[in-house]
């Protein structure tokens, strides 16, 4: 067995995201199970080296996990010729500067989203990626939840038939932080830092919509602040500049409408924190994190509207589960996996910083859409 060691400088591991997703549940994960099988006797060995700005969290999470090597100078470790890729889950704000420098380093990149602040610094990076040979990609987890994988597998057996709208739910209560602790943290509701729930969530519904239904070609949003102050991390009030809620309308490629709710100030009434439902000519489904649920139309009920009597039966006991029929990994570490595979062994990759700029193009049209009043054409990017 001939074992290839990947050396991953990982940025930001100290936030929530990056620690529990990336580093624990993703390269720590694949360490435990003896690293990647890439087949013919190779095995790929991930090594991490830490990297941040905090020297005591940084400190103590390699002591924690047996983590080698760490640092809080970025272009030291960019520096070394010894380090193969780069890796970025910080704030961003801070990850378009991080990713140049990796790439002018000849690094390998794989990142969060959004990639940019903006779509034309979303498409620098991919053009100077390009320029560079080297091999990129972004983070596009949830079409490797295993509620989606079902629903792929009933959009690529023909299921739905014509597929005529898409309707998600997204989002929970997130406490304001004065008598309840916040879920996440306070620069997501500041405008200046970067927050906001159009440009983290956009982003995602971009590729979970292309990669299942077809090219957004319209936007059309309204966002909101509806919780105007909230309480940081040391129990200091501070104004919420950045949106917590967004409804946005998306018209596809090939006719069908997407609609999707996003917020950070709802109360769930729901089986999961994200929920699609899917109607077609032939059939439609609800898929969530995990659970997928579908109906079709030779064993559709015939409803009948009568406010005047009670509904005598469960209308979700009218639908069926989706069998597994597999194994469902965590999907970060999915992801991470095909990725790696595509740095060692070229295999093919299409989730790039291209495909990165296109999630940025549609939280900034959305955005725009909110402010203007009026809806817009997604234009199709290109290098």
């Amino acid at each position: 067995m001939t074992r290839k060691t990947v050396r991953i400088a990982m940025n930001g591991v100290t936030g929530r995201m990056g620690y529990r997703q990336h580093l624990v549940r993703s390269i720590l994960a694949i360490r435990e199970q003896g690293g990647l099988d890439l087949g013919n006797g190779d095995v790929l060995w991930p090594e991490p080296v830490l990297v941040g700005r905090r020297e005591h969290a940084l400190r103590s999470m390699a002591a924690a996990h047996g983590i080698e090597e760490w640092s809080t100078d970025l272009a030291a470790v960019l520096a070394d010729g010894s380090v193969d890729l780069y890796f970025d889950a910080q704030v961003t704000s801070a990850r378009e500067d991080a990713l140049k420098q990796a790439i002018a380093a000849g690094k390998h990149v794989y990142t969060e989203k959004p990639t940019a602040t903006g779509v034309e610094g979303a498409l620098e990076l991919a053009r100077l990626a390009r320029a560079a040979g080297i091999k990129h990609g972004v983070v596009q987890d949830k079409i490797f939840l295993p509620g989606l994988l079902k629903l792929k597998r009933l959009v690529d057996g023909g299921f739905f038939g014509e597929i005529l709208s898409v309707r998600g739910e997204f989002g929970y209560w997130v406490f304001e932080g004065d008598w309840q602790d916040a879920q996440r943290p306070s620069w997501n509701y500041r405008a200046e830092d970067g927050g906001g729930i159009v440009v983290d969530m956009f982003p995602h519904w971009e590729y979970v919509l292309h990669e299942l239904f077809g090219r957004v070609t319209t936007v059309t949003a309204h966002v909101a602040t509806h919780v105007p102050q909230r309480w940081d991390e040391h129990g200091k009030p501070y104004p919420a500049t950045a949106d917590d809620s967004a409804y946005g309308i998306f018209q596809l490629e090939g006719g069908a409408v997407a609609q999707i709710n996003s917020s950070w100030a709802v109360r769930v009434h729901r089986d999961e924190l994200v929920e699609f439902q899917v109607d077609g000519t032939h059939g439609s489904a609800v898929a969530g994190l995990r659970d997928c649920r579908a109906q079709h139309r030779s064993a559709t009920p015939k409803p009948v509207w009568n406010p005047d009597l009670p509904a005598t039966e469960s209308f979700r006991d009218q639908w069926s589960e989706v069998p597994d029929n597999a194994v469902f990994d965590n999907g970060f570490k999915a992801q991470w996996e095909l990725f790696l595979r595509h740095v060692v062994l070229d295999e093919p990759y299409t989730w790039d910083l291209l495909a990165g700029a296109r999630g940025v193009q549609l939280a900034e049209l959305g955005l725009k859409s909110s402010a203007d009043g009026r809806r817009y054409d997604v234009p199709e990017l290109s290098l």
